[in-house]
């Protein structure tokens, strides 16, 4: 049987091949993480620091601290990473019975969340909403409480809600995760919270630096490997998120398939359809005509019982680095909703295809919604016009 020490090797391993620079260390009986963070006092600044974890170098304990790292580096990666969290997080158990309350409600509303398996149709799908939409926030609270001790009450929420930018995703989401919370707690969020909250879309100065169908065509061109070529093709073409390329079926790009993709249940929001626009791009990027379709993605460690949605998805993000894609995956995505807009094409059917609600859909791209339809009344009004003069 593996013993904790040859278990400690492994997991320090696995950590450096998905490109994650923190370790696990033993000190002791207990375990530490180590590695290049955030300088206490210049934030601009890494340096090799230590966070203490204080579990024991067991197998519960390492499991526990590869998720703290993973999680860590998440925040890293997002710029949400903040030392109150780490610093006082780790004393919640042995000060105040106020941060402990809080610190135990915050565990009971996570407990619910899984609970309530209505709010998605995969289990992957619940974990990674957890992962990258409550969790982050949920932190945040807990050290905010810490240096604050401030109760678990309305007040409390809206300086954590007021701690993100104004128009940002970050303020948005952290207004939904805050709200499902006071729902938990039976709390009265004030009047204007939706307003507080301000949540983004893509607006019109966002739209500007979407790529054009000229910078997509072109950076298709810049990525030498074929695999990743593929995928960046299947997302330029299907508006796919990053990690639902790697959970569709592909066998409709065989010789007379539909060419109509079917994303598979155990995504993020479960199964949909999507079709292609432009339909040209099938062909213009090679996406046709596929023979062997077991061998066309790049081979990444898939298994959602050893991994989740969110490293795959990480996966995507760092091969456009990679190879200097000027643009990030989402935008892709985003460039094919808006290209789905401008042809016409109704909201029930284009939020279906991308796996969303209508109302986010209408919420996210409402501008060039807004757009189409004021130009389909002109449109008609002058058809109008000239149909009376014509019978004048």
């Amino acid at each position: 049987m593996m013993d904790e020490n040859q278990q400690l090797l492994d997991i320090n391993k696995d950590l450096e091949s998905k490109g994650i620079n923190l370790r696990i260390e033993k000190r002791g009986k207990v375990l530490n993480i180590r590695g290049s963070l955030p300088d206490k006092k210049s934030p601009n600044l890494f340096k090799v620091q230590r966070i203490s974890l204080k579990l024991p170098c067991d197998f519960k304990g390492l499991g526990e601290a590869k998720r703290t790292i993973e999680l860590i580096d998440f925040q890293l990666k997002k710029n949400q990473f903040s030392w109150s969290h780490w610093i006082k997080e780790k004393a919640i158990s042995s000060t105040t019975s106020n941060n402990l309350e809080i610190s135990n409600e915050i565990e009971r509303f996570r407990k619910q969340f899984f609970s309530n398996t209505s709010k998605s149709k995969s289990p992957a799908g619940m974990i990674s909403t957890w992962q990258s939409a409550y969790k982050p926030y949920m932190n945040r609270l807990i050290g905010v409480s810490n240096k604050s001790r401030l109760k678990l009450d309305e007040d409390l929420l809206l300086k954590i809600l007021l701690t993100y930018k104004e128009n940002s995703r970050s303020r948005q989401q952290c207004g939904i995760a805050l709200s499902a919370l006071a729902r938990h707690l039976k709390l009265e969020l004030p009047e204007n919270w939706k307003q507080l909250q301000s949540g983004y879309g893509i607006h019109e100065s966002n739209f500007r630096e979407l790529p054009s169908d000229e910078d997509i065509i072109n950076s298709f061109h810049l990525i030498p490997n074929k695999k990743w070529r593929f995928v960046f093709g299947l997302m330029a073409t299907y508006g796919l998120r990053n990690h639902e390329v790697f959970f569709s079926d592909l066998s409709s790009l065989k010789r007379n398939g539909d060419k109509i993709l079917r994303v598979f249940p155990n995504t993020k929001t479960g199964e949909h359809q999507v079709w292609p626009f432009h339909p040209e791009w099938v062909s213009l990027f090679e996406l046709d005509n596929k023979t062997d379709i077991l061998n066309l993605l790049p081979c990444i460690k898939t298994d959602l019982q050893e991994t989740t949605l969110q490293h795959i998805g990480r996966r995507v993000s760092e091969q456009f680095r990679r190879y200097k894609i000027s643009f990030t995956p989402y935008d892709l995505r985003h460039a094919w909703a808006i290209r789905t807009i401008l042809i016409g094409l109704p909201n029930t059917v284009a939020a279906k295809m991308m796996g969303h609600s209508v109302s986010i859909h209408t919420k996210t791209y409402h501008h060039w919604i807004t757009k189409r339809d004021q130009q389909l009344a002109v449109d008609s009004a002058l058809s109008r016009g000239k149909t009376t003069k014509t019978n004048n």
